[in-house]
This record gives structure tokens, sequence and C-alpha cells, in this order.
């Protein structure tokens, strides 16, 4: 069992070793970071093109210079030969977490941690198969995309926010981890992860989901002034809820204070008052902000994969009834979410007007 963090030893004797399940956009572009830093990483996909395309051509990442190939070693599974790894960073999608945590259990080394990288409130999914003092929550600041299979694109810039949901701290013991993400992006640390993952949720309830309805980019669908006020309508659930579960919501990249974003009353009904156009502008900053991000729910449908709708406005409308309040508008983008996923609505801007008529969020 890890030792507790304020017990923890100063330092590792020798440089960690990790092991990334998931080889989507987040975990693709993780991998190559990790790798083309000289981290010893192994990457573990269970989807064999992209197995076979990494193992014929390296990762490809691209930017704006171009295109780059970064070889690593990736896994058709869970390595078995009896190595160790002292972190194990969980990037698939929500819906996948628990079958990944399981299957890395036994490799995971004696002081090792697992890292969830996933939207929405995993890491106590997690700690019931490892342990609470073996979890470490990251939020993601970024987005990727895998155009095809082991071809990665990053869609912003960002880093991530580490920190545990009982908001201990990590201690000196994990500074080689903190380090070795630095070559994705900036990383801070945090003794409120539980409030920077529900303004995230929060965030993820709107922009994923809308995303996966849209079918389009953010930048695209955000020029729409009904698909902004769906995206303030949900993210006030969300902040209702999490104040009733007694979170001190963080700002979100810094920026985004879902407690001044939530709506009023007097905003719920009015036809466009000044506090209302502020944050309609800022819905258009992020927007723009993040124009290419793709949802990663969508991506998931469209890989024939089941959408990780419940680990986001599902897990809103789950907490919010245990409180007795009612989220109809997170409930209307379940339900949207899941027909999708069936085929039994096409996604686009017709799907969302729709769920815009059906859920009365006719506020300007």
């Amino acid at each position: 069992m890890l030792l507790p963090s304020d017990s923890m030893p100063e330092a590792r004797s020798l440089p960690p070793r990790f092991l990334v399940i998931g080889c989507g956009g987040i975990g693709g572009v993780v991998t190559g970071a990790l790798a083309s830093s000289g981290q010893d990483v192994t990457a573990v996909t269970t989807n064999t093109d992209i197995f076979s395309a990494v193992m014929a051509r390296g990762l490809t990442l691209l930017g704006e210079g171009g295109a780059v190939t970064i070889r690593a070693r990736v896994e058709l599974g869970v390595p078995d030969g009896g190595e160790r790894f002292d972190y194990v960073v969980l990037a698939t999608q929500p819906p996948q977490v628990e079958e990944a945590a399981r299957s890395a259990a036994a490799v995971l080394a004696p002081t090792g941690a697992m890292i969830c990288l996933q939207n929405g409130l995993c890491e106590d999914r997690v700690a019931k198969i490892v342990g609470h003092d073996r979890v470490i929550g990251g939020v993601v600041a970024w987005g990727a995309t895998m155009p095809e299979p082991g071809c990665y694109e990053r869609t912003s810039a960002g880093g991530f926010t580490l920190g545990r949901m009982d908001g201990s701290a990590l201690g000196a013991f994990h500074d080689p981890l903190v380090h070795a993400l630095e070559a994705v992006g900036a990383v801070e640390t945090t003794g409120n992860l539980r409030g920077k993952r529900w303004s995230k949720l929060a965030i993820n309830c709107a922009i994923s989901s809308l995303g996966t309805i849209g079918g389009d980019r953010l930048g695209a669908l955000m020029h729409h002034r009904f698909v902004r006020r769906l995206a303030l309508e949900l993210m006030t659930e969300v902040t209702e809820v999490a104040h009733r579960e007694g979170v001190r919501l963080e700002k979100v990249s810094g920026t985004l204070d879902l407690s001044w974003i939530a709506l009023d009353e007097a905003e719920r009904e009015s036809a466009g008052s000044p506090s209302l156009v502020a944050k309609h502008a800022l819905l258009l900053a992020v927007g723009f902000r993040y124009r290419r991000m793709k949802s990663s729910m969508l991506s998931a449908i469209e890989r024939g994969r089941p959408p990780a709708v419940d680990f986001l406005n599902g897990e809103v409308a789950s907490r919010a009834r245990s409180h007795g309040i009612r989220v109809p508008v997170n409930d209307c983008v379940r339900e949207t979410v899941w027909a999708i996923a069936r085929g039994e609505k096409p996604s686009g801007l017709a799907t969302l007007r729709e769920l815009y008529a059906a859920t009365g969020s006719h506020g300007a």
C-alpha cells in the first residue's frame, strides 16, 4: 500500500516508469511528449489499427511546424511479464476507466499511483480498485484529436492540474511526475481538486455534450446564440448541484468563474441584460480559444464506442436527484446523446435546435 503523502520519501532513487493506457487523442499526445523528452514510457491500446500504425511508423504528432514522428513502445494490452510501473496514466474514455484500472492494478509499483485524466469524477471509481491513496487526479486543460490511427493533433494549448480528491498534498515524492508532464504543458498542483473537477465537469457538460449533439467543432457552434444559451443553462444546473454537494468551485484555466457565469433568476427571464451580454461574450471568447476542439464523446460514437454522457450530464442528474432538485436541460442532453449513439437521431444543428425548443431555454 502506498505510504501517506506526509510520510513519503523525499525523492525516488530511479527515474519513474510510465504506463499510458489509451491511445486516443489525449493518450497519444501524452505518450509522444513523454517519449520525446526521454521518459521511460509504454503505451497500451486495445485497438489493432492504432497498434499496427504506431508499430509501423511511430506516433505522428501534427503541429504548426508540420508532422513529427516519435518512436515509442506500444503494447496491445497491459504487459504481463512481471514489469512494474510507477505511474499508470489512465487516458481512456470514462466508460473504460474502471476496466483499465483493473487491468493495470497488478503492474502498479508498490509506491505507484494511477493518474486519472478523464473528464467527470472518475477518481472515486478508480479508488475503489486501488485505494484512495494511490489515485491522483489530473484535470486536462487542453484538447487533442486523432484524425487517423496513430496520428495526433493538439486542438488547443494548456497543461494539467494535479491533486487528490481528499485535498491532501502530493508531496515532493511526486515531483518527477510534475516534471515529466511539463513536456506536455504547464502543471499546477491544487489542494482543491474537487473544486477543479466540478468546474471542469460543468464545462464538459456543456461543451463536450453540445459538441456531440451539434456534430461540429466548438468554434463553429459557439457562433450561434441559442447554443450559447444552452451552454449557460447546463452550467447553471451543474453549479447548483455542486453547491449542494458542498463543493468550492475553482476557476477553469484561471479565468472561467462558474459561480459568476451561472444564470440567476433575473437573467433566466431577461431579454438582454448587461450581465447576460457579458456572459455570452465570454462564451464567444471560449469558443474562439478552443475553436478547433472536437468533442471526444463524438469521436467515441463515430468509432462505435459508448458515449461518456453518463459520466457527465448523467452524473449531474443522478446527484441532483439525491438532493431533490431538477436539472431538466442536463436530463434532455443525456437522452439526446444516447439517441444519437443508438442511431435514432443525427448529430447537427437541427438536433440542437430541437433540444433548445424541448428544454424551454428561450431566454436571450
